[in-house]
């Protein structure tokens, strides 16, 4: 390194910001906010003017694009509040058409075709302005009915619009929209009523640029003319073509024709459209030229230009007092500056200088000997408490800490250990187990569920499991969902679930919810037990249960009625033989005649009860059987309705109806009091229904028993694969009361043909 000569240190040492570099601390403040405060307060007599200048420019710009916005907005609001009131009235109309349709209809003067159609073309044939129209869409967001035929049946859910027509049912709503045949989407507004009882959205829509005729000029006209901006600023509106619509002085004149203006600041704000312009403009009376600024914008949808407009030296009269008085404050504001710079500096750097001394004492890795004392209340003070609260906390840190730390470390051991075993337990149960999360995704299955099921963690982890469920299984599924959700267990319910082959595989299904640490409900556990088999022998002991009975009922009646005919006829011949020998034993003769007969009849009624011979002919003739033993034993009115012909070719399914049938009329005989029962059997969707209605009690008289009944229906119905509801006072159809019980057994056709 060369050492600098004894001229270079004296150039070093004459320099200015060497000398201020070692300085003392209030020194430099003092030599840095002097020297900076006459460097800004120099810069400031020259640009402090034209600062406040554009401040009064920018408040003026400001007003007057306030001012403009206000009135854009005013204009906007009348045209969109007729906009929404006369397409209001038109959907509430077009909604009170319907409404007659439908009451016509209900009263049974038209059908419901009839109705829907009357009600269409009437919607249809109308207009909203030039291009406007109604149309109709269901409560999914599908087209139904459309000007256009093309685009009935669209379903146009996707966009953002239509979703908000089905979520609100009611109301106006504003959007943008793009034709085929158009370059760029153009605003649209559209009004929608909400006919509930056919699902029907009636929609009224119409290009925003086609209701300039809706509205008057003259209602926003005053509040428009009020503005003022200074003495001789106003607010005025314009067309694109150059006519003055409202304006103080010029309106009805046309600036582009009018020889006595200049119109080319005009065309300028055609073509911006919006923003601002200063020029120079001299009205009419007025002798020379001033300059003006005005802040304009547009209105697409009718081609208006809204201005404000003010002459600027109107505005900057207020500047020259504004310059005196920071010519006046500088000077003053230097001179006070100063003396408190350097009282203000020395305040600072003394109780430094005292702190700093402290920090420079030797220390040890006690945190004790690191606390300072400083008896100052100040910031510096303050800076000194807070070191030495720092240095506390950080040392009674460090010891907690430490013993965290270890506690961390157990407790991660015990966890692993925990997981372990639970995991090991269940891939050990031989019963399928599928773990989700609280949103429904899978988190773990076992071996067992890819044994049964054929779906492998990898997978499945991190997706759910919709497919698993099949589609008739899935309100009884949702039912369990919500029930975990509330954080309970769910109860064994017997099921279905769909292996990744596609099989149907019977089930029994158990869940529960697990909590963290706080209790709140984290996932759920679900387990399957395959009854498969035990759903077969079930199936099995029931086909051979109902073989026996026919057999039985065979027997009866081809063999014990039989025999006891001829006991009838050897009892004719005995008492011929005795007659005249005793009366008694004419009489007893008599007696034992009458009891065979009873009892012939009585065994021909079991027989027909455990062997129906009309189970040959159908379903629909072994109720028509039920009805008719119903009628006679019980002298109850039982009629059965039948719209089309049925033909089921399994007679399990033939034999496990007719018993429910057997049984939900017995019940309301017996429990509900009914003196009115309708069987009614029809096909509606690709389902089989077979319904069982009265007009007794309700269900909950016989609700209260052993419910073996109820229990019995419930097993067959599931035996042949149906669903079975039972409702209480509803679905009671020509019943005029709320009593009465309905039985609703479903069954898929393709199980009742099979």
């Amino acid at each position: 390194m060369k050492f600098l000569s004894n001229s270079g240190k004296k150039r070093c040492n004459l320099n200015p910001f060497y000398m201020v570099k070692n300085f003392k601390i209030r020194y430099k403040l003092l030599f840095i906010y002097s020297a900076t405060f006459i460097v800004i307060m120099g810069l400031s007599s020259l640009t402090l003017y034209s600062i406040v200048k554009a401040t009064v420019e920018k408040n003026i710009e400001s007003e007057l694009t306030n001012s403009t916005i206000a009135i854009l907005n005013n204009v906007k609001t009348a045209v969109s509040v007729s906009i929404k009131n006369h397409m209001r009235a038109t959907a509430e109309k077009n909604h009170e058409i319907i409404q007659h349709f439908y009451d016509l209809q209900k009263k049974g003067l038209i059908t419901l075709e009839d109705a829907k159609s009357k009600a269409v073309e009437i919607v249809l044939c109308q207009k909203v302005g030039i291009t406007g129209y109604l149309c109709i869409l269901d409560g999914k967001g599908r087209v139904l009915k459309h000007p256009r035929k093309s685009l009935e049946g669209l379903d146009i859910s996707d966009h953002k619009f239509v979703q908000q027509m089905i979520s609100r049912k009611k109301g106006y709503i504003e959007y943008f929209w793009k034709n085929p045949e158009e370059k760029f989407p153009m605003p649209k507004a559209m009004y929608i009523n909400y006919f509930e009882p056919w699902d029907w959205l009636i929609t009224v829509s119409s290009y925003r640029k086609e209701f300039e005729t809706l509205f008057n000029i003259s209602d926003f006209k005053e509040s428009i003319l009020s503005q003022k901006f200074g003495k001789t600023g106003y607010s005025y509106v314009m067309d694109m073509k150059g006519n003055v619509i409202i304006h103080p002085e010029l309106e009805g004149i046309n600036v582009f024709s009018d020889k006595r203006f200049s119109s080319s600041f005009y065309q300028q704000m055609l073509e911006k459209k919006s923003g601002k312009l200063i020029y120079a403009w001299k009205n009419p009376n007025d002798e020379n030229f001033r300059k003006k600024l005005v802040i304009f914008n547009v209105i697409p949808e009718y081609d208006w230009i809204v201005a404000s407009a003010s002459y600027l030296d109107e505005f900057y009269s207020p500047l020259n007092i504004i310059r005196n008085i920071i010519i006046v404050m500088s000077f003053a504001s230097l001179i006070i500056f100063i003396p408190v710079t350097f009282l203000l500096s020395a305040t600072i750097t003394r109780p430094l200088s005292e702190l700093m001394s402290r920090f420079n004492r030797e220390i040890n890795d006690d945190f004790s000997d690191r606390l300072v004392n400083m008896p100052s209340q100040d910031e510096v003070g303050q800076l000194a408490l807070y070191y030495n609260s720092f240095m506390e906390k950080l040392e009674r840190y460090n010891k907690t800490l430490q013993a965290e730390i270890h506690e961390r470390k157990l407790a991660q051991e015990a966890l692993e250990l925990s997981e372990e075993k639970y995991r090991s337990v269940m891939e050990a149960t031989p019963d399928p187990i599928i773990v989700y999360n609280m949103d429904g995704n899978v988190t773990y299955l076992n071996p067992s569920f890819t044994r049964v099921f054929g779906y492998t963690l990898e997978e499945s982890l991190g997706f759910k499991m919709n497919q698993f469920v099949p589609k008739d299984h899935w309100e009884e599924t949702m039912r369990g969902i919500g029930t975990l959700l509330k954080g309970e267990p769910v109860p064994i319910t017997e099921s279905r679930r769909k292996a990744k082959s596609g099989k149907l595989i019977d089930v029994s299904i158990r869940g529960s919810v697990y909590r963290d640490k706080y209790g709140k409900p984290v996932g759920s556990v679900i387990a399957h037990r395959d009854i498969s088999e035990v759903k077969f022998l079930e199936k099995s002991i029931m086909e051979t249960g109902e073989r026996e009975r026919q057999k039985i009922g065979n027997d009866l009646h081809d063999d014990l009625c039989p025999h006891l005919i001829g006991i009838e006829g050897l009892t004719k011949v005995l008492k011929r033989k005795v007659q005249g020998c005793s009366d008694d034993a004419g009489t007893l003769s008599d007696k034992i005649t009458e009891l065979i007969k009873e009892a012939i009849s009585k065994t021909r009624r079991l027989a027909r009860g455990l062997c129906p011979a009309y189970f040959d002919y159908g379903l629909e003739s072994s109720l028509r059987e039920l009805v008719s033993n119903t009628k006679l034993l019980h002298q109850v009115d039982c009629t059965l309705e039948c719209r089309e012909v049925i033909n089921i070719h399994n007679p399990i399914i033939v034999i496990n109806l007719y018993h429910i049938a057997g049984e939900a009329v017995q019940n309301a005989i017996r429990h509900g009091n009914a003196d009115k029962i309708v069987i009614s059997l029809g096909i509606e969707s690709d389902n089989l229904h077979l319904c069982i209605r009265d007009n007794g009690i309700g269900m909950d008289s016989f609700m209260d028993t052993d419910g073996m009944g109820i229990r019995i229906m419930t097993y067959r119905a599931k035996l042949v694969n149906a669903s079975l509801s039972i409702q209480s006072g509803k679905n009671l159809m020509d019943f005029n009361s709320n009593r009465g019980t309905t039985v609703l057994l479903t069954l898929p056709c393709s199980a009742s043909t099979a």
